[in-house]
């Protein structure tokens, strides 16, 4: 089998090898690649594993002996999945790879929050603690997250590591989701998520029931000492709604690990707003993560190859 792999960088980097694909087939790598050239690449083969590379019905038909398009994640928002299904061509994801990487991320950004750690780390590197008249200094706030309300919005895999997580440390949690579920934490209304939280941290997908979720009504219904993180997607804020409420002190901290535009662009509006910390899309990406992902990958293809079904979405 002819393999053409999209993305490779996104996933592989440099700390894991390749292993065990080059001995599925005739692989060909690629990085990023503008849409107008994708079919060209793939010209002839019969697989491709890709990330975020766009799998448009105008591929398809420009490519008829593609068979198999194994997306290396778990949204398969870059597949034409109506036009695979009429073409025949199997569509696998990645489910479940990376619940414990998302919820490690969630709660370092809320431990980061109750601890001001980068304005400790900042002042100890500018030598404020060599000039202090005691042993220890404060000037930034701290709390304990013991009793604290930690409220979920969103209870699927990640969401529900992450109230485990939360409840690890005291944290009284509440969650709201499409289904109330048997669950050992209250379910309420999104009116009483919002009002409630110490601390709102978003897991839920991007639909059209989800998308800017958290706007300025939601912002409106937080407490202003309140702090929001989201590990989901970029759309589910109103960035701008967010941005504002930032720097009138209606939202004490905001951390976000996805954006609605990526990579981040200088116009971004959540760019400059006070209390507001933004990593670059890598809940997903530590190494044991993504060699997770990448034995998953591998599976569904080599079961492609046996003619059996293993995380298919088509």
């Amino acid at each position: 089998m002819k393999i053409c792999v999209f993305d490779r960088g996104t996933v592989w980097g440099d700390d894991i090898p390749l292993r065990e694909l080059p001995e599925l087939g005739e692989v060909r790598l690629f990085e990023s690649v503008k849409p107008d050239e994708v079919a060209r690449l793939i010209g002839d083969d019969e697989a491709v594993l890709c990330n975020k590379t766009p799998m448009t019905r105008a591929v398809m038909d420009a490519c008829p002996r593609l068979k198999y398009i194994g997306v290396m994640a778990t949204g398969v928002n870059n597949v034409d999945l109506d036009a695979a299904r009429e073409k025949g061509i199997r569509v696998t994801n990645i489910p479940g790879y990376s619940t414990d990487a998302v919820a490690q991320l969630t709660l370092a950004h809320i431990l980061s929050f109750a601890q001001s750690l980068p304005a400790y780390y900042e002042s100890t590197a500018r030598g404020d603690w060599q000039k202090a008249p005691a042993f220890t200094y404060f000037p930034y706030p701290l709390m304990e997250l013991t009793g604290k309300t930690l409220g979920v919005f969103g209870m699927g895999a990640i969401g529900m590591r992450v109230a485990t997580l939360g409840s690890a440390f005291g944290m009284r949690v509440i969650y709201h989701s499409r289904t109330k579920k048997d669950l050992p934490w209250a379910f309420v209304s999104k009116e009483e998520l919002f009002r409630d939280s110490d601390f709102l941290t978003l897991h839920c997908p991007l639909t059209p029931e989800t998308r800017e979720i958290i706007n300025e009504e939601a912002l409106s219904q937080m407490k202003k000492t309140a702090f929001l993180i989201n590990t989901a997607r970029g759309g589910v804020i109103n960035e701008e709604a967010v941005a504002k409420a930032l720097k009138e002190g209606r939202l004490a901290g905001f951390a976000a690990d996805t954006l609605a535009a990526e990579p981040q662009r200088p116009d971004c509006p959540l760019i400059g707003a006070p209390n507001c910390r933004l990593t670059p899309h890598i809940a997903w990406a530590p190494r044991e993560t993504r060699e997770r992902l990448i034995g998953i990958l591998l599976g569904n293809l080599k079961s492609f190859l046996r003619g059996e079904t293993q995380n298919a979405v088509v």
